[in-house]
Formats: structure tokens, C-alpha cells, sequence
């Protein structure tokens, strides 16, 4: 379930095609914007949002992640956590990866949100942790 709220004229709610398939909830830009090439950009949406679980009503995070159309541009989002808490509005961080400028248009589906449980929990720092198959081999530990 999200809860939508219009923070500005022209703000669109997030949409899902498929409810139940979807991943993730589309997103709009509420402004036009320039990214200028290898440049990143704060894209305003005009939203601020409440995730919570449809059958529970745990609260959940978001994920923002590129939406496959956009990427195909060239652009990717390079910020993308929303916390449970958060109530501000969502703005989108995206980035230009080529080398010529891309307009970005007023209620152009710009990225998705993917909801997600929190799990964090409180930390303890420990003397020890418990043992495992992997242990401390790191990079390269499960071969090419």
C-alpha cells in the first residue's frame, strides 16, 4: 500500500501498471530539467510518500532504482534509499551518463520505487562472531 501525498500543482501520484506483478511504482517528474552530459541532477516529483505492507501494515522503505527506458537514454538514478520514515517530498537524483545533454520533460516517468521491508535492528559490538563456511576469504573467494 502507498499513501500518496500532492505536494505541488502538476504532481502526478506514483503509478503501477500490474498491481501484484510490478515491481516497483512508476515515478513522475514534476518539472522539466536539462541534465547536462556526465552531469547528475535533483528531479523534484512534487510527492511525498507512507509504505506500508498491504496485509501487515509494517512499515517499508524504497528502493529507487532506473527505469529500463531511461537507462536505454543513458540515464541512471545514482541516489536511492527512502527511508520508512521519511515524509518529505521524494526527489530523484539522476545522472547523465553520455556525453550530450538530455531533456528531461514535466510528467516523464523518470525512475521506480521499489518497496522493501526494514530490517534493520539495533547494533552490539561484539568480542566475537559466530563461525562460518566463507570465514574472512573475501574477493575473488568463490572463483571466476
Amino acid at each position: 500500500m502507498l499513501r500518496v501525498k500532492l505536494l505541488a500543482e502538476g504532481a502526478r501520484a506514483p503509478e503501477v501498471a500490474h498491481p501484484g506483478e510490478d515491481l516497483g511504482y512508476d515515478v513522475f517528474a514534476l518539472e522539466a530539467v536539462e541534465l547536462w552530459a556526465r552531469a547528475a541532477v535533483r528531479v523534484r516529483t512534487g510527492i511525498a510518500v507512507e509504505a506500508r505492507h498491504p496485509e501487515t501494515r509494517a512499515a517499508l522503505g524504497l528502493l529507487v532504482r532506473d527505469r529500463s527506458s531511461m537507462a536505454s537514454r543513458g540515464v541512471a538514478v545514482t541516489g536511492g534509499v527512502i527511508d520508512a520514515g521519511y515524509r518529505g517530498e521524494i526527489q530523484i537524483l539522476l545522472t547523465n551518463l553520455t556525453d550530450t545533454a538530455i531533456r528531461i520533460e514535466a510528467g516523464d516517468k523518470i525512475a521506480q520505487m521499489i518497496p522493501v521491508p526494514v530490517l534493520t535492528g539495533v547494533v552490539t559490538i561484539v568480542d566475537s562472531l559466530a563461525d562460518s563456511t566463507r570465514a574472512e576469504k573475501g574477493f575473488g573467494s568463490s572463483g571466476r
